[in-house]
């Protein structure tokens, strides 16, 4: 099992002006973008559904909440690297657990579990983190 890379070595800024306490910071930022840019990539490929059930963008924001951890181990098992056995030992928890999240029963995971699951996802889908951090890249170069 790979090591996690930390998310601020993504975002191309020279880490080594920055204090322990800065990276932590654009480490927790950088996850929340991440995560709210795999929310809008999995909205635009839910969008025919969402429409078809008229749902209002606060309940596909709910909807894309609730089941965000089952699109993400969705999408990882797309791919065919990995089975929900081999995503349980990647990010060192039990398969019934990712059965529970996958069914629903579990809509809460812990944050280490989620980080450890987008670190997956990044290493099976390198070119959809591309794509998400020069959004997040671009953002905060249109803001400054």
């Amino acid at each position: 099992m790979p090591a996690m890379e930390p998310l601020y070595q993504l975002s191309g800024t020279n880490i080594y002006k920055l204090s322990e306490e800065e990276k932590l910071l654009l480490e927790v930022e950088l996850f929340a973008r991440i995560c709210e840019q795999l929310k809008e990539i999995f909205r635009e490929q839910h969008r025919d559904y969402f429409y078809l059930m008229k749902f209002t963008k606060e309940k596909e924001s709910a909807l894309l909440e609730s089941k965000f951890v089952r699109l993400i181990v969705q999408d990882i098992l797309a791919t065919g690297e990995y089975n929900l056995g081999g995503i349980a030992y990647y990010t060192d928890t039990y398969e019934e657990v990712l059965e529970e999240l996958m069914t629903g029963r579990n809509t809460n995971p812990s944050a280490v579990f989620l980080r450890k699951l987008i670190e997956l996802h990044r290493s099976v889908r390198p070119e959809l983190y591309q794509v998400v951090i020069k959004k997040i890249t671009a953002n905060y170069s249109a803001v400054a």
